[in-house]
């Protein structure tokens, strides 16, 4: 049994069961929630689910959604599940566990999104584990990114959050067309250290920079912008 803590997220709307140690769900995930354009009666897909802590953010910002989950750790999957049932919505969001990097040409969903792996080789790895798997892609950042848009049906969107200074190697795996690139941007006048990017299937329109989303005032405070986000379940606006 796994030492956790449970946490608020939304302003205290979800409480959120996760491991003491390792990976921990944080800003990244409600920021990547709010960006999914997600309607009820939709079908959406969270690849590498953790937790269930970006799903949750999102089934409490769009009711009628259906959200499934997958996650390669049995007992984040367990987590994730027993989130959503104290949290309410089990009817609705499930997770299950297998492989992402396995599930290409499988079942296809309105939306799907991701927080996926994104430290290179190159980086310390955490001794942690469950951490290092969360956070370190191995080489596989491409392969995530070109099996969540083949998961998508026509017309809806994949969306994942990623750092920044691996724009360059993402762009690579992604459709040009119908592409929208969100930078978050720590504070004003600082370089942005994660960009949002979400591709829209079938759509010819030119890929888009966007002007983002400014975290952080110069006290270090949170922007109205972000707090609307963070703490009312407020939309990122993106294509």
């Amino acid at each position: 049994m796994i030492a956790v803590t449970e946490d608020g997220f939304l302003d205290g709307r979800l409480r959120i069961c996760q491991p003491e140690r390792g990976f921990r769900a944080g800003l990244d995930a409600v920021m990547l929630a709010a960006a999914v354009p997600a309607k009820a009666g939709e079908t959406v897909l969270e690849m590498g689910a953790g937790v269930g802590t970006a799903s949750l953010c999102l089934a409490a910002r769009v009711a009628g959604c259906a959200i499934r989950g997958i996650e390669i750790e049995p007992a984040l999957v367990a987590l994730a599940n027993r989130n959503a049932a104290e949290n309410g919505v089990a009817d609705r969001v499930h997770m299950k566990q297998g492989d992402v990097l396995a599930r290409a040409g499988r079942t296809q969903f309105t939306h799907v999104f991701a927080n996926p792996p994104f430290h290179e080789a190159a980086r310390g790895r955490s001794p942690d584990g469950d951490r290092a798997r969360a956070l370190h892609d191995e080489g596989y950042l491409k392969d995530w990114l070109r099996i969540g848009i083949k998961a998508v049906e026509s017309k809806g969107t994949f969306t994942a959050i990623i750092r920044a200074d691996r724009l360059t190697e993402a762009l690579q795996a992604l459709p040009e067309a119908g592409l929208s690139l969100f930078p978050l941007w720590p504070k004003a006048g600082e370089p942005a250290k994660r960009v949002i990017l979400q591709a829209r299937i079938g759509s010819k329109a030119a890929m888009a920079l966007l002007p983002g989303l400014i975290l952080h005032m110069k006290d270090g405070s949170y922007t109205t912008e972000a707090n609307a986000i963070l703490r009312d379940t407020a939309a990122l606006r993106i294509s």
